[in-house]
């Protein structure tokens, strides 16, 4: 079991007194590799991981996205069928977070079943084909409370939702009621941000019905959008209702 397994913790496991290449021997030797073996298995890393030009310097030295891709390649010195990873990009700058999503992606396209944890939803949005939802708080903490794609999550809580903000607040009641009337349900309208919200099935046509309608009204509009609900906004949601739902 332990053969077809990689695990990559919250923090790097590497030392940082050795460099890159001498790193993934040592590990090769404790995976009990050969000399020869643990030689030709690092560089094959280094290659993979993009650390080939790096691969003499000192870990001290890399930027938080190297270290981190150095310790998933010390995870795949063996071609784990599974790989779980703990918060992989807790403490990185963007760039650092692109490096880790891009070596992720490359190890799922490898046929590498990727099991990660994450306190980033647009992290999990982006990487996962599935996704469980675990309560934070309260009676449902530690609980799958919600679980699917992030499109199946996103219905959850009403799907797309049609956004108008409009230049004058005069407007925000014919604004309003002209989004109601497209969406063939109530609107929330937001007074400070001049902004009317309705959710929508059929997102390209309420957008296109919607424009035509405003023009026709005369209403003045700063901004007309549909957008889908964010992760964020389905965490919040979920983990306030506390609602289970089975694992």
């Amino acid at each position: 079991m332990r053969r077809r397994i990689g695990l990559v913790g919250q923090y790097a496991a590497v030392d940082e007194i050795l460099d890159g290449r001498r790193n993934l021997e040592m590990f090769g030797r404790l995976f009990h590799l050969s000399p020869a073996a643990a030689r030709r298995r690092a560089g094959e890393l280094l290659d993979r991981f993009g650390l080939a030009d790096v691969a003499g310097r000192p870990v001290g030295r890399y930027s938080g996205g190297m270290r981190r891709r150095l310790d998933l390649a010390v995870s795949m010195i063996l071609t784990p069928a599974v790989l779980f990873l703990d918060e992989p990009t807790t403490g990185l700058d963007p760039h650092g977070r692109a490096e880790v999503w891009a070596a992720v992606r490359a190890l799922v396209a490898n046929g590498t079943t990727v099991l990660l944890t994450t306190q980033y939803l647009d992290e999990a949005d982006q990487l996962a084909d599935r996704i469980s939802v675990l309560g934070a708080r309260g009676t449902g903490g530690g609980r799958v409370v919600a679980e699917g794609t992030p499109d199946e999550l996103r219905s959850r809580i009403g799907g797309d939702r049609i956004s108008l903000v409009v230049r004058h607040a005069g407007d925000l009641p014919a604004a309003a009621a002209l989004v109601a009337e497209v969406a063939g349900t109530g609107a929330e309208t937001d007074a400070d941000s001049r902004r009317v919200t309705a959710p929508v099935r059929d997102r390209m046509a309420a957008l296109a019905t919607t424009l035509e309608a405003v023009r026709a009204a005369g209403i003045e509009a700063e901004d007309l959008a549909v957008r889908r609900p964010t992760l964020d906004e389905v965490f919040l949601q979920l983990t306030r209702t506390g609602t289970e739902v089975p694992a």
